[in-house]
């Protein structure tokens, strides 16, 4: 735990972090990991110290609420909340998520058809502004309502005070199949609808499309039933259980991170699954910031890119996005991206938005599902002007649907200001970065500074 004293002595030192910048020089984290995919402009600027922020301040099991830092991974949050029996509303499925990230900009795991997206069980945030100010913001607040999906752009978390909820020991799994992607769209609003299945209490739910013909949903429940639990932390991969095995059964710790070990199939990509380097591969080593740092090698080397030309293979367009689409258009989604992409697999996961959020303007109430793919598509000499990535983007916003800001995008002014509220953005902005230290979102999202 980190005593208030050292948070405050922490908040200090990020604001003279601050203040040794030049007022023309880029604001930006000094953070040793990242779960971004957006290619970013080099600068040799010190960043913002923050290395005293990654902490639990406290939990209180009585009110079932914890103080945590801004820059404090969802790895060390669950660690310091289980023992006492309690867990974030919503856990992403990256162990080196932050609170703060996740909250400015988008979380979600397979609670958010209950429980929304973690920026919803945030009671109070203190920000450090643009302004050089830590503010505390609670929920009717302007600048606390705009900062989910402001990656940045409006400030920084120092300090969040989220709800918990109980959870016990265990969660009992089913994987259900569906040959029909209408068939799995209906059973998705069903279950949302009525939070079980069968008679059954569903607590978790999401699912993975492997093929247009077989795509299972994961119902997952809380259980005090004591049981054999599975590990897949070591030969045996996740995602490849669920066409493997109707039930399972898993500690709540290993199903909180159990896309972590393969960072969902993309493991596959440097070797990790295949039996014999699995054997020889450090356990301690798979997860998933390990694997983002060899993707960083290989983006460094252009590796992948060499290997392409010399085997002469078409120049690949990285195609790594989540969106967001309503539940009744799923299966024309998924249709049009078979025809169009022809990535598998996909990831799943149902959301409800308990709430309005201007910036990332999901419809309260209204069922979602989250669609995740994560890879490269040969596309040839035009993948520079990333083809897929586009379409991709005029399809999600014809049916309706949203596209988190993580990775690459590509929208016009208009329409991103159209999509993300950028002129209530860009008035909260004025008011808490009235110098205008801070990266815009646009300019983060689209323009990769």
């Amino acid at each position: 735990m980190v005593s208030t004293f050292q948070h405050e002595a922490a908040v200090d030192r990020l604001r003279a972090s601050y203040a040794a910048l030049g007022p023309d020089q880029p604001v930006r984290l000094a953070k040793p990991t990242t779960n971004l995919f957006r290619p970013r402009q080099h600068v040799s600027v010190p960043g913002l110290d923050v290395s005293g922020l990654t902490g639990v301040i406290s939990v209180d099991p009585d009110a079932s609420t914890a103080d945590v830092q801004g820059m404090c991974t969802y790895e060390d949050l669950v660690a310091a909340t289980l023992p006492h029996g309690l867990m974030p509303y919503v856990v992403p499925q990256l162990r080196t998520i932050t609170l703060g990230g996740a909250v400015s900009g988008l979380g979600i795991e397979s609670t958010s058809f209950r429980s929304g997206l973690p920026h919803e069980s945030v009671v109070e945030t203190d920000i450090f502004t643009g302004g050089g100010e830590v503010v505390t913001t609670r929920p009717g607040d302007d600048l606390f309502d705009t900062f989910p999906n402001s990656y940045g752009s409006l400030g920084y978390a120092t300090r969040l005070r989220i709800r918990l909820e109980k959870v016990p020991a265990y969660v009992a799994v089913r994987h259900l199949r569906f040959e029909d992607q209408e068939q799995l769209a209906a059973a998705i609003a069903d279950i949302v609808a009525t939070r079980s299945h069968d008679g059954s209490l569903v607590d978790g739910l999401d699912g993975v499309a492997f093929e247009p013909g077989e795509s299972y949903l994961t119902l997952a429940t809380w259980t005090d039933e004591p049981g054999p639990t599975s590990d897949y932390t070591g030969a045996q991969i996740y995602y490849r259980s669920l066409q493997q095995r109707s039930t399972d059964r898993l500690t709540i710790h290993d199903y909180l991170w159990r896309w972590d070990t393969d960072w969902f199939w993309c493991s596959r990509a440097f070797g990790a699954q295949h039996p014999v380097l699995r054997r020889l591969w450090p356990r301690r080593w798979r997860r998933s910031d390990v694997y983002m740092r060899l993707l960083g090698l290989d983006r460094r080397f252009d590796i992948a890119d060499r290997l392409d030309r010399r085997a002469g293979r078409p120049e690949r367009e990285r195609v790594i996005q989540d969106v967001e689409i309503p539940v009744e258009r799923l299966a024309e989604f998924l249709a049009w991206f078979d025809a169009e992409v022809g990535m598998r697999p996909v990831w799943l996961c149902p959301l409800v938005a308990t709430r309005a959020w201007p910036t990332y303007p999901l419809d309260p109430g209204r069922v979602y599902v989250n669609v995740g793919f994560w890879g490269t598509v040969h596309v040839g000499p035009e993948a520079a002007d990333a083809p897929r990535n586009r379409a991709i983007e005029d399809i999600v916003h014809g049916l309706g649907g949203h596209k988190s800001l993580y990775s690459e995008a590509f929208y016009d002014r208009a329409t991103f200001d159209a999509l993300y509220d950028g002129p209530g953005l860009a008035r909260v902005k004025k008011q808490y970065d009235p110098d205008d230290r801070l990266t815009g979102l646009y300019d983060k999202a689209v323009g990769r500074r």
